[in-house]
């Protein structure tokens, strides 16, 4: 799931476009919404071993479901579901996957995904957001783990989800990052973000969205690839703190949204779009909350490292 389809682009590797017409017949048009919501399927040596997870959920309630309907994939097959962070374009179409997989599994969440959020704008006006009801989500099959640090999947039992050793980089095939520090002076959160103390009549600032964490996998003899849900943490931050936690310094593609749509977060354009050069990844794949403005400066200053997503695509790494 993404904020952009278009149903004629051509497969070029690694991006594989999903078919139009099968067996003579027009499929459904997939749907698109401002929100966000990926397969990964980690393949080995031996193409017969695999592991299945579900990185978000989108925006809407039966999005992805519709989606997965027309691609033929099977929800079943998830072996376990991450969070990104708690914000409705991530998370809204989780108690409805949990209903159609309809058995027990690991869902993987900052503790903060949890919080009780208010937006509160310029003029003093504020908006609740949406909250994940965990009471409900544990009744239609969902362990929920709250991690705060680095994590790994796959586990070898429930009880050790989370576990891990990280002391000689990635022990497992991948990694969530947990709640990534915030080192540059550019990237800034998500400042109209207040949560409640004790109720709505005392908000405290949270602009952090400390919950924000991305998904890192090692491919062998490439490098990273880095998946981020929407970049509250900055794109920059997430790269260089993927970097630190794998003592891994080759970035081979980085994808998901990147926020810098918008006017609060555009002023962070330039000096992201800097840094994504020093990275050097082979590929920049911006999807959701990335903007157009910011895509069209990544394909003006570096067109090579650009491919343009859309729903439905895979990434063959």
């Amino acid at each position: 799931m993404d904020n952009y389809t278009d149903r004629l682009l051509p497969t070029s590797l690694p991006a594989i476009r999903p078919p139009m017409v099968m067996h003579g017949r027009f499929l459904p048009a997939p749907i698109a919404e401002h929100g966000f919501s990926t397969i990964i399927e980690i393949r080995y040596n031996d193409d017969n071993k695999k592991n299945i997870f579900l990185f978000d959920t989108g925006v809407s309630e039966n999005g992805i479901i519709f989606n997965a309907d027309i691609f033929g994939i099977d929800l079943k097959s998830i072996e376990a579901i991450i969070l990104s962070h708690g914000h409705l374009d991530h998370c809204s179409g989780l108690l409805n996957v949990l209903k159609r997989m309809s058995k027990p599994i690991n869902v993987i969440a900052h503790p903060d995904a949890f919080l009780k959020r208010w937006l509160v704008y310029p003029d003093g006006n504020k908006a609740k957001m949406p909250v994940l009801d965990e009471k409900e989500l544990e009744n239609n099959g969902a362990t929920i783990h709250k991690i705060r640090n680095v994590n790994f999947l796959p586990s070898n039992n429930d009880d050790d989800v989370g576990g891990g050793n990280s002391s000689n980089g990635v022990s497992s095939p991948l990694m969530i990052t947990g709640q990534i520090p915030r080192e540059t002076s550019f990237e800034k959160g998500f400042p109209l973000q207040y949560a409640e103390i004790q109720g709505e009549k005392e908000l405290i600032h949270d602009p952090l969205v400390n919950d924000d964490q991305a998904i890192i996998v090692n491919i062998k003899q490439k490098g990273l690839v880095i998946l981020t849900g929407c970049g509250h943490a900055g794109i920059i931050n997430t790269i260089n703190y993927a970097k630190k936690v794998t003592k891994i310094n080759k970035v081979f593609a980085v994808l998901g949204g990147f926020h810098l749509t918008g006017g609060i977060y555009e002023e962070a354009i330039e000096p992201t779009i800097k840094e994504l050069q020093k990275a050097d990844p082979k590929y920049i794949i911006p999807c959701h909350c990335t903007g157009w403005k910011a895509t069209n400066k990544i394909i003006e200053v570096m067109p090579e490292k650009f491919i343009q997503t859309s729903v439905g695509t895979s990434f063959n790494f």
